[in-house]
């Protein structure tokens, strides 16, 4: 959803039948936020769930996700499927931003690489790039995206579990325990430390860098594909 979006709004900037690297940097970044904005606004119900699902720890609360999604509407409320939204889009406009700008970004530099390693100055010689090198940027930008955001992807965590119920030998919730973002940013440096904002910072990284270049890699051979039997 979230490519899907991206190309949508990449699609109100430039003639499709361009590379969008010739165009500004600047709407990569640009159009990753908004495109971020959409997907995530369309989709947080089921993020939600999943990290309610991930985080009750066992014996289980909620057994399926259909237990947990009732649960919620009936406790509270249509708006409890989209609790900590606010830090959400906060969040993933920055991050969506940088990592399909720096992605870009890093694909420029990459072909700019390869024009430099080329021994043969004809404007006919490609320069497109490798898996591999697909690959690297897909994986540079997913890490740099989630750097930067991580602190961010904290505290929407903390809204979004927050007062649901869990196993006593975790640790009770505390109910609204924040009273908005900067709040909870605030408390979080107070009580935690700059430790705090980047709790789980090492898997997160292990996951979002790999599963950010695998993305990427595939979007740029479904794009050739597609672009190969539509024209």
């Amino acid at each position: 959803m979230l490519f899907l979006m991206f190309c949508f709004v990449m699609a109100l900037f430039y003639d499709g039948a361009a590379d969008h690297l010739n165009l500004s940097p600047y709407l990569s970044y640009i159009s990753g936020a908004l495109a971020g904005c959409a997907a995530t606004v369309g989709s947080y119900p089921f993020d939600l769930l999943r990290t309610i699902l991930a985080s009750q720890g066992e014996p289980k609360i909620y057994p399926t996700m259909r237990s947990a999604f009732f649960d919620i509407i009936g406790t509270r409320g249509f708006r409890g499927l989209y609790a900590g939204l606010s830090p959400t889009l906060v969040e993933i406009i920055p991050y969506a931003g940088l990592q399909f700008g720096t992605y870009d970004t890093f694909k420029r530099w990459a072909q700019a690489w390869n024009r430099l390693r080329s021994t043969n100055a004809s404007s006919t010689v490609d320069y497109s790039l490798s898996s591999f090198q697909l690959f690297i940027c897909g994986l540079a930008a997913g890490t740099c995206a989630k750097l930067v955001c991580h602190p961010l992807d904290v505290v929407k965590k903390r809204f979004q579990i927050e007062g649901l119920d869990r196993h006593p030998k975790y640790g009770a919730r505390e109910h609204h325990a924040y009273k908005n973002m900067f709040d909870a940013l605030r408390r979080i440096l107070q009580l935690e430390g700059w430790h705090g904002l980047y709790k789980g910072i090492v898997p997160s990284t292990i996951k979002a860098a790999p599963a950010g270049a695998i993305t990427f890699v595939a979007y740029e051979f479904t794009s050739d594909w597609l672009e190969s039997i539509l024209t």
